[in-house]
């Protein structure tokens, strides 16, 4: 029997996220949920290099691939729209959570258990789901820092309650990102490729000091 899951998950290409802000930038959740798997990834080695922890760093980028894969059948709710009320936010969690199991009942028999971990919120390790909801929060504030350097005042309020919950979170590895890399996201290709020259040459430059 043929199974529909991934071209069913392939649609997520055409829902586009921020439905309710006028965006300088479009985003679809399947570019999205790239980001939310490379920035989930980094967290994870961030936590073990930097901070001695044991986090699964490739289990966590690949249930970050699937974090969104839901909205396929909810589509994307808007977050003033999702938190409105508690009993909103129950709601919409209940419908996500049978999104998820509706989609891994797509897959064959023998691979349900192996995405049901990934894709179904109730299942997946603690950790992971924590270093993802971390990066999926750090992908927000980068969208909203990139719409407002384009001149889109419509995400200035966006920006200042996604960096609130950022500190909330508590978490070193969200802080090491902001230092380390979101600075980096202002920047235009021309002056990161000036930036990456200019350490080219210093780094040559200390290599011929010290031979």
């Amino acid at each position: 029997m043929k199974s529909h899951f991934f071209a069913y998950i392939s649609k997520i290409r055409w829902i586009t996220r921020w439905g309710l802000k006028r965006n300088a930038i479009q985003e679809n959740v399947m570019e999205h949920s790239w980001e939310v798997a490379t920035i989930a990834h980094a967290l994870a080695l961030v936590r073990n290099r930097v901070f001695d922890g044991q986090a699964d760093a490739n289990a966590v980028a690949v249930t970050a691939l699937y974090h969104d894969c839901s909205e396929v059948i909810t589509g994307d709710l808007p977050s003033p729209i999702k938190y409105h009320s508690e009993a909103l936010q129950k709601a919409y969690r209940s419908i996500e959570h049978d999104a998820e199991r509706e989609l891994v009942a797509l897959l064959p028999a023998v691979l349900q258990t192996d995405f049901s971990t990934l894709m179904e919120e109730a299942l997946i390790p603690r950790e992971h789901l924590q270093l993802v909801k971390a990066a999926d929060t750090l992908a927000a504030f980068l969208k909203c820092q990139a719409e407002l350097k384009a001149g889109n005042e419509e995400f200035e309020q966006a920006a200042a309650d996604i960096a609130v919950r950022l500190k909330e979170y508590q978490l070193p590895e969200v802080d090491y990102f902001m230092e380390k890399f979101a600075p980096s996201y202002q920047l235009t290709l021309d002056e990161l490729l000036n930036a990456s020259e200019k350490r080219r040459r210093l780094s040559s430059h200390e290599a011929k000091l010290m031979s």
